[in-house]
C-alpha cells in the first residue's frame, strides 16, 4: 500500500478547555508530518481573532505548514483582506478560501452590502494579491444550496479557474462518493488536485446529525453498524476499522493525499494514520 500524506484540520479555542484540547491535539499529530494543518473560522467572524492567534502559534511553534480560513460572511470586502494582510504579514501562506455558512439564526447566506458576493469574488481578490496558495471546499454530495452535483462541480471548475489550487471536500461515508465526485470533476476540465475529506466518526450520532443537516446521504448500514458497536462498547474500534478501510479503498483508486478533521480529538486520527503507515517524526515528537 502507498503511504499517503495527510493534511489536518483543527478548530480555535473559544474557552480554556477547549486550549487544552487544541494543544494536545497539535501535539498527538504534529508528529505525523502533515503537508499541512488548516484552522478554521467561525460564522460571521465568531472566531477571527482566536483564528489568527491559533494559526501564527501553530506555525511557530510547530514548524508546520498552516492555512487560515477565510470565509466572506459579515465583512466588508476591505475587512477582509485587511485579515489577509495581516495573515500575509504574520508569515501564512496558505489560505483556505469560503463562502461560509450563514450566521447562527440566518437561514441562508446573504452577502454583506460591500462585502463578497460568493467564494468566486473572494478567490479572485486573495489571486489579485500573489501572497497566497488558495485552497477551496468542494462537496462530493450536493452543498444545500445547489440545485445537484452538476452545479457544484460546475461551481468548483469556477473558483479553480479564479485562482485556487486545490479543493479539499466534504466529509463523505463511502469511498465511492468521492471517486465519483472526482471521475466527474476530471470530466468537466479540473485538472487541480480534489483532497477528500476524512472525518473519523468519534460520536456517530453528532456525525449523522450533521451530515443530516448537509443533506447527506447516511448509510443505513452504517446505522447499524453503530447500534451494534455501540451496544458492545466498541464504537472507536469501528470507527478505526471503517475509517482505515476507507481510506485505504481510496489510495488503491489513486489518491494520495488524505485530509483529516479531527474535531481537536486526536487519537482516532493517529491510530488510523498509523495503520495507513504514516509514521510519526520521531524528532518532531520528542518536542511535542
Amino acid at each position: 500500500m502507498t503511504t499517503p500524506r495527510i493534511s489536518l484540520e483543527f478548530f480555535p479555542p473559544q474557552t480554556l478547555e477547549a486550549s487544552f484540547r487544541l494543544w494536545e491535539t497539535v501535539n498527538v499529530l504534529a508528529p505525523l508530518k502533515p503537508t499541512f494543518a488548516s484552522v478554521t473560522y467561525g460564522a460571521g467572524g465568531t472566531t477571527r481573532k482566536l483564528t489568527h492567534e491559533a494559526v501564527t502559534t501553530i506555525g511557530r511553534n510547530y514548524g508546520l505548514n498552516v492555512a487560515a480560513h477565510l470565509t466572506c460572511v459579515d465583512a466588508t470586502r476591505a475587512e477582509t483582506l485587511e485579515i489577509a494582510a495581516a495573515y500575509a504579514e504574520a508569515g501564512v501562506t496558505e489560505i483556505v478560501a469560503l463562502r461560509g455558512d450563514a450566521p447562527k439564526g440566518a437561514a441562508r447566506f446573504t452577502p454583506h452590502p460591500e462585502g463578497f458576493a460568493n467564494s468566486v469574488e473572494l478567490i479572485e481578490a486573495l489571486a489579485a494579491t500573489g501572497n497566497f496558495t488558495l485552497r477551496v471546499g468542494a462537496y462530493p454530495e450536493p452543498h444545500p444550496d445547489s440545485a445537484d452535483s452538476a452545479a457544484d462541480v460546475a461551481y468548483l471548475k469556477r473558483k479553480i479557474d479564479a485562482g485556487a489550487s486545490s479543493a479539499i471536500t466534504q466529509f463523505f461515508f463511502e469511498p465511492e462518493t468521492f471517486l465519483r465526485f472526482r471521475d466527474a470533476c476530471a470530466k468537466a476540465g479540473i485538472v487541480a488536485p480534489i483532497i477528500p475529506g476524512i472525518l473519523p466518526i468519534e460520536n456517530w450520532a453528532g456525525a449523522r446529525k450533521f451530515a443530516a443537516r448537509c443533506g447527506m446521504q447516511v448509510p443505513q448500514w452504517l446505522d447499524d453498524a453503530y447500534a451494534v458497536a455501540k451496544r458492545d462498547g466498541r464504537e472507536d474500534l469501528l470507527s478505526v476499522a471503517l475509517c482505515t478501510e476507507m481510506c485505504d479503498t481510496l489510495i488503491g483508486e489513486g489518491v494520495r493525499d488524505l485530509h483529516f478533521y479531527t474535531l481537536n480529538r486526536p487519537h482516532l486520527t493517529r491510530d488510523i494514520c498509523h495503520a495507513l503507515g504514516v509514521a510519526p517524526d520521531v524528532a518532531l515528537e520528542n518536542v511535542a
